[in-house]
């Protein structure tokens, strides 16, 4: 029942603790080595398409074309060194990724309470545990108060663990209640999660959107090289040498196909997450990035999220006297209006003692809280009666506590007395005080007093009841039965200034927020109006008054499913909602096609973040399980933060289908000219050389360039894309043919014209081929006429020099087979290429995506067509 006093209250010195952390290392678990420069390069060469170009090296070296050996031997060396050197960028991304959405812990050093990061802690330390945290070390319990932690991650033990002083507590497993203070014993690999972690380490896997890649490259090989047979087999039926025609068509195979994708979409995300992280959101697992881009649903909490989370205590009544009071923040300053003080003392003295936050006054002069906001502001309205925490707890030093838990709905502290008496303390929600057998007061008093914290929910205030009773002993257990009403503290959390504008750019992105919420109906419903969620008069849901689902043994009322909306349903507010429900209510928004963000920021918090398809963690003052729980972590718990992980997401996917459009879109030309060639009365169109030559200059760095492209001005008025859209649907594939039917046109235009005039036709050809896909890709950026994504410029305009040097630089003309053109023919033919520019532009007016609807997308059903693509 009591707390048992720690052996050394101070912690360890940091002098100390530095020391330790010197000797024993840091407190992290085993990770996967980092991959050798010779590993990543053999991976590099594993992959089909480069085993395709050995191949072809092998061939050209058997046959004697030293010349297109050399140029596929640069393409592998290429293709290799970019592959490489994107895989290490994603690497150190990802792994400042994981820096940052690091676990802390509260340790007591030199006395003092402060936050570190967990991987800091020692052997030695002074641990603070608290409901929500994970335990970073194994440790032995000091000091407990109801300390309850759920050892299932390392036992299998599905059932929470009562934790008493002298028994001990291992790393990873979690506070599901109470609190308390343990001396790390053992930490990082020596810990018990440390030794089963050493076991299983094991590298990230493949994001969904990888995975599907795979399946898209498969069928674009098996394409292709059923298109470069035939170029084989032509080739041999009009008579040209079986060496020359082999190299050619594995040469057309490794240019149609753009075999640099997957490094592309790797750096993409990577780098992506990297954004999101400069914008505040830390993004935990990469697979977030592309699936925000296909939220439909942002649901959310309160306290924190819309609003401030500065709770301020603003009306106080008591069954006598009723006063306003003034104030801003958690500082002293302010007054009653409307009654003396003194009818209030008794009232905010318990509110007070039945308390486990702290007020910390800066250095800056700013007043700020330490532990739960609701908490806070109960301290801050006793102190402006000039009631101290630290006299009141001298007075009445607390003897045990109930914590409060999401089931009760109350928290509830014994305190001794003079004369061996004791006194209890218990405030809560109203529903859960308001009643027999808590309150022993009569019916008429509870009646109006019910109605009293009805009128204040309903003006927008989170009401909280405080009741006690003294008792002539102190008893085994504390008792939550036969007290009396104090009276109601009525506390406001006003909403975010940029709240309101977040929730409009969702609705205008096609995203509906929906808010979940633990407060009164009344409350919920102030919040929702004034921020633009619903409109007044809305209806919205009291998930009190819900009828279970199940049978009545299986599902008690209190945790009944509220149904989640239909097509057209406007309900998006839900009130008085417990975990449980708010987890089935999720779920249920997910059988019916959507696709949902959860923010969060409790310990109860966590299924709900999990089953999600993107959990959103508080990171201020979310707890750790929340956090370690969710996709992603905000880490100035601003909602207006999700709004542009969103457009961010939505980014990185649209610039993934630009790269395809643009590389396969030239594959495809450059397959075209060569089966169409020979009918012109082009033997072979291309030599194999030239066509290595183009896919290098194309598909290098002007393909990973388009990765950076900024998002779309007009990202966030589209509606979400399905999660489940092919990469290659919505229209891609119509894109691609487009444009390739403009750059096989032009080449062999070009061509066929210089064939029948007696200029070098092929050199010719050569040239209005690259350039003519350099121009798609300044075509394709998103936002054209700007500076904006300065490396695709400076790459196109690279590759064009280069291009150009294969015409004029002796070494290169021999090795490409090429010949200079004169003044005159290279001014036409640049000309001309222009058009591929054109055709990329014109494709973005064809393709111009309608705003997002009102009745906004869901994830498609049976007969239903995709939405537009959001790649232009």
């Amino acid at each position: 029942m009591g707390q048992q006093k720690i052996l050394s209250p101070s912690g360890l010195s940091s002098a100390e603790a530095a020391a330790r952390l010197e000797r024993d290392g840091p407190n992290m678990l085993p990770r996967e080595p980092p991959v050798p420069l010779w590993r990543r390069v053999a991976g590099q060469l594993r992959d089909p398409l480069i085993i395709v170009l050995l191949v072809a090296t092998a061939l050209t070296a058997v046959t004697g074309d030293w010349t297109d050996m050399a140029v596929i031997v640069l393409v592998i060396v290429v293709n290799t060194t970019v592959g490489v050197t994107q895989e290490v960028r994603a690497g150190r991304a990802i792994t400042a990724l994981s820096e940052l959405a690091a676990p802390t812990a509260r340790v007591v050093r030199d006395g003092v309470q402060q936050q570190i990061p967990a991987a800091e802690v020692v052997t030695g330390d002074l641990l603070v545990l608290a409901e929500g945290d994970i335990v970073p070390a194994d440790a032995r319990v000091a000091e407990a108060a109801a300390l309850l932690v759920d050892e299932s991650a390392l036992t299998g033990e599905s059932v929470p663990v009562d934790k008493s002083p002298g028994e001990d507590v291992s790393a990873g497993t979690v506070v599901v209640r109470g609190r308390g203070r343990v001396e790390v014993t053992a930490i990082g690999s020596a810990s018990a999660a440390g030794r089963i972690a050493g076991l299983m380490v094991k590298g990230p896997g493949l994001t969904p959107l990888q995975r599907r890649l795979v399946g898209v490259g498969r069928l674009l090989a098996g394409v292709t090289v059923f298109l470069c047979g035939v170029v084989l087999v032509l080739g041999l039926v009009r008579g040209q040498p079986v060496d020359l025609m082999v190299v050619t068509a594995i040469s057309l195979v490794v240019a149609a196909v753009p075999e640099s994708l997957p490094a592309v979409v790797t750096l993409s995300l990577a780098l992506g997450a990297r954004r999101m992280a400069a914008r505040n959101a830390v993004v935990r697992r990469l697979h977030a990035v592309e699936t925000l881009g296909s939220v439909t649903v942002l649901a959310t909490d309160k306290t924190g999220t819309l609003t401030e989370g500065t709770m301020v205590a603003r009306r106080l009544w008591t069954p006598a006297a009723d006063a306003g009071i003034t104030g801003t923040g958690y500082g002293p300053d302010g007054r009653l209006d409307g009654a003396p003080a003194s009818a209030f003392t008794e009232l905010l003295t318990a509110a007070a003692l039945c308390n486990d936050a702290r007020l910390l006054h800066g250095e800056d002069g700013e007043w700020r809280a330490l532990g739960d906001p609701t908490e806070a502001a109960l301290l801050a309205a006793a102190a402006k009666l000039g009631l101290e925490r630290a006299e009141l707890q001298r007075r009445f030093p607390r003897l045990a506590e109930r914590p409060f838990d999401s089931v009760r709905k109350r928290m509830s502290t014994l305190h001794r007395l003079a004369g061996g008496r004791a006194r209890v303390i218990c405030k809560g929600a109203p529903e859960s005080l308001l009643r027999p057998p808590v309150l022993a007061d009569d019916a008429e008093l509870l009646a109006r007093a019910a109605e009293q914290a009805e009128q204040l929910a309903r003006a927008g205030y989170r009401v909280l009841a405080v009741a006690q009773a003294d008792l002539v002993s102190v008893p085994e257990t504390v008792p939550e039965e036969g007290l009396s009403l104090l009276g109601l503290i009525a506390i406001l959390d006003p909403p975010r200034q940029a709240a309101a504008a977040t929730v409009a750019a969702c609705q205008q992105a096609g995203i509906r927020p929906v808010l979940i919420t633990g407060d009164h109906p009344g409350t919920a419903r102030a919040i929702a109006t004034e921020l633009g969620i619903i409109t007044s008069g809305a209806p919205i849901t009291d998930c009190r008054t819900l009828v279970a689902t199940g049978p009545a043994t299986a599902r008690p009322p209190e945790t009944a499913v509220p149904a989640a909306p239909e097509p057209g349903d406007q309900v998006s507010v839900y009130a008085r909602a417990t975990p449980q429900q708010k987890l089935d209510l999720i779920e249920r928004m997910r059988e019916q096609g959507e696709v949902v963000a959860m923010t969060g920021d409790g310990v109860n918090d966590g299924p709900a973040l999990r089953r999600s398809d993107i959990g959103v963690a508080m990171g201020g003052r979310g707890t750790e399980v929340a956090r370690q729980a969710a996709d992603l972590v905000l880490a100035d718990d601003n909602l207006d933060t999700v709004v542009a992980a969103v457009e961010e997401g939505r980014r990185v996917y649209a610039n993934i289908r630009r790269f395809l459009i643009y590389g396969l879109s030239g594959g495809a030309a450059e397959i075209a000219v060569m089966l169409l060639g020979p009918l012109a009365g082009m033997a072979l169109p291309l030599l194999p050389a030239q066509i290595l030559w183009i896919n290098l200059l194309t598909h290098g760095l002007p393909g990973v360039a388009l990765g950076g492209e900024p998002a779309d001005p007009a990202a966030m008025r589209r509606p979400p894309r399905p999660p489940d859209q092919s990469i290659l649907g919505a229209g891609l594939w119509q894109r691609v043919l487009r444009i390739a039917v403009v750059l096989t046109a032009v080449t062999l235009g070009v061509a066929i014209w210089a064939l029948h005039t007696g200029r070098p036709w092929q050199s010719m050809a050569f040239f209005a081929l690259g350039a003519a896909q350099l121009g798609v890709a300044l075509g394709s950026r998103a936002r054209p006429g700007s500076t904006a994504n300065p490396m695709l410029l400076l790459a196109v305009a690279g590759a064009l020099v280069l291009q150009l040097a294969g015409l004029y630089v002796p070494l290169l003309r021999d090795l490409l087979g090429t010949q200079p053109l004169a003044a005159g023919d290279l001014l036409i033919v640049t000309a001309l290429s222009i058009l591929g520019y054109a055709a990329a532009r014109l494709d973005r007016i064809l393709h111009r995506e309608p705003a997002a609807p009102a009745n906004r997308w869901r994830r498609p059903q049976a007969g239903t067509t995709d939405p537009p693509d959001d790649s232009r």
